[in-house]
């Protein structure tokens, strides 16, 4: 009990700026923290900045694997090109690892506030549920079935979980959903340790039904009449703009919350070595999308200025060039020199920069170690909203006007980044005006619209989304890698490995869960919704 009290409070005293006020009123010696003196408030941010703060465990994979981001170096080639190398296993098996932690957090925080008083903290255990609820579903859409009734239960004594089926834990967590959002309420406290809203419940509110349109159209290709039922119970509750995008603000000033993602990318041979991919880049230029100009910039000539992170490079969308995916720096034949038209490098001798000609995320947008996280967009939900119209759901306005708002939401949103990445607004109704939603016929309107989706999600560096939407969608229409010594066959990867010490820690219902799974424990089997 005393461990999660004071794990609580260290990442408080971490997030001195999310509330400083509280951690003034703190007069408690932390090593003796009871449950009846220990705020649960702090175990809600703990939750949130681990869910959100993922870094390695989102680029190795998914960022390359969707070929948004596309690396020649080695521990990139997991992603990029479909090998186990490295730490494979701890990657793979890392959002399993790192969520069931996260949930932990969530249920003690939720124990701590029925046990202190259940009306004062309603909000707080409301937004709990709903906190589950999106870690699990990040959980069990990247490995399929996996423990949701008994999770995280040691202390009522269930030490081996059962993994339940994913069509169990579908439905759960949307009536799941459904009870805490409508738990939530205006009159009664909000939460004071909240990175994502900073306590404001209404936001919370439209969190939670954007949450539940995102849970039910996964369900789009395996049980539609389902997908149909709740995405109409959640439409017109959703996001209505930017503003009520779920931001997660991170600490410079602290290691331990800064930003997990720009921190990696500037490590030096990821900074070298890590690029925008082909398939994104070409995708802008071709609709001419004003965001080229504002995500991507090319770096200045030679290795030495390459590595510089202090040196702008040239934003200029004319010359932005992505790298194509499954190319390397070995001198063979898979040697990004071969790759057909390629640029050449820049500087000579040993300021040679193989790379150097290809544009790289842009340093002062994307690398900010107090850069902000997208959780879940307005763009997401109104290209979801666009999509169920297209299905010819009861949902409020037309898939035209839903899909230009998403294509709206997921420009402005850039600005949210970092303010060098605003689009004069004008411009953007002008580039939305020229691109309304093909209605040719569903098949078109469908690849645009979650063409588009792929777009947003990994422009904001939301890469776990990116893979989970595309697998659901089969948008956009991706050319898989096939490098020599992959393990997938020269195909993307469906999901990922269960976490490795599960077969000793709880054999027999990780063995059972394995048994449903088509091919097995590996990355080409597919969770119950991806068929």
């Amino acid at each position: 009990m005393k461990n999660f009290c004071v794990m609580g409070l260290f990442l408080l005293l971490l997030l001195n700026s999310c509330s400083k006020a509280k951690l003034d009123e703190i007069n408690t010696d932390p090593t003796k923290l009871t449950e009846n003196n220990y705020d649960p408030n702090s175990l809600l941010a703990q939750a949130q900045l681990k869910y959100g703060n993922l870094g390695y465990y989102q680029l190795l994979y998914q960022s390359t694997m969707m070929q948004l981001l596309a690396s020649s170096y080695y521990y990139y080639n997991n992603g990029d090109k479909y090998i186990n190398v490295g730490s494979f296993t701890d990657y793979q098996g890392r959002i399993f690892d790192e969520g069931y932690a996260d949930a932990s957090y969530i249920r003690e925080m939720q124990r701590l506030a029925r046990l202190k008083d259940p009306v004062a903290y309603q909000n707080l255990i409301a937004i709990g549920d709903i906190m589950f609820v999106l870690i699990l579903q990040r959980i069990t859409d990247t490995y399929g079935d996996v423990p949701y009734s008994q999770a995280v239960k040691a202390m009522q004594g269930i030490k081996y979980p059962v993994y339940d089926r994913q069509e169990e834990i579908y439905s759960q967590m949307l009536n799941d959903l459904d009870a805490a959002t409508q738990q939530l309420d205006t009159e009664k406290p909000g939460p004071t340790a909240d990175l994502f809203y900073k306590g404001d419940i209404n936001k919370w509110k439209k969190f939670g039904y954007s949450l539940m349109l995102r849970v039910a159209m996964r369900l789009t290709k395996i049980d539609p009449a389902k997908a149909r039922t709740w995405t109409e119970k959640a439409a017109g509750k959703t996001f209505q703009g930017i503003n009520d995008n779920a931001i997660m603000l991170t600490d410079a000033s602290s290691f331990n919350s800064q930003n997990g993602t720009s921190l990696a990318l500037r490590t030096y041979s990821d900074y070298l070595e890590v690029r925008w991919s082909k398939t994104l880049i070409d995708q802008l230029k071709n609709t001419n999308d004003p965001r080229l100009g504002m995500i991507g910039e090319v770096p200045k000539d030679g290795l030495a200025k390459n590595a510089d992170q202090n040196l702008n490079g040239n934003t200029d969308a004319s010359i932005q060039l992505g790298m194509p995916n499954g190319y390397d720096l070995q001198g063979g034949d898979t040697d990004i020199s071969r790759s057909p038209n390629y640029p050449g490098g820049t500087g000579s001798g040993s300021d040679f920069a193989p790379l150097g000609k290809y544009s790289r995320p842009r340093t002062e947008v994307y690398l900010k170690l107090g850069g902000p996280i997208f959780i879940l967009t307005y763009a997401e939900t109104e290209f979801l909203l666009a999509e169920a119209k297209v299905r010819g759901w009861n949902v409020d306005g037309t898939a035209k006007a839903h899909y230009a708002s998403g294509l709206t939401g997921a420009i402005q949103s850039l600005a949210q980044l970092d303010p060098l990445a605003t689009l004069d607004a004008n411009k953007i109704t002008t580039f939305v005006n020229q691109n309304p939603l093909d209605e040719t016929n569903t098949e078109s309107s469908l690849n645009a619209i979650n063409t588009q989706y792929w777009v947003a999600t990994g422009t904001n560096f939301n890469f776990i989304e990116a893979w989970l939407n595309w697998k659901r969608s089969a948008y956009p229409k991706l050319i898989p890698i096939n490098y020599k010594g992959n393990v997938t066959n020269g195909t993307i990867p469906r999901r990922m490995i269960y976490l490795s010490t599960e077969i000793l820690n709880n054999p027999q219902n990780y063995k059972d869960a394995v048994s449903r799974l088509a091919g097995g424990d590996v990355l080409t089997a597919r969770v119950w919704w991806d068929k």
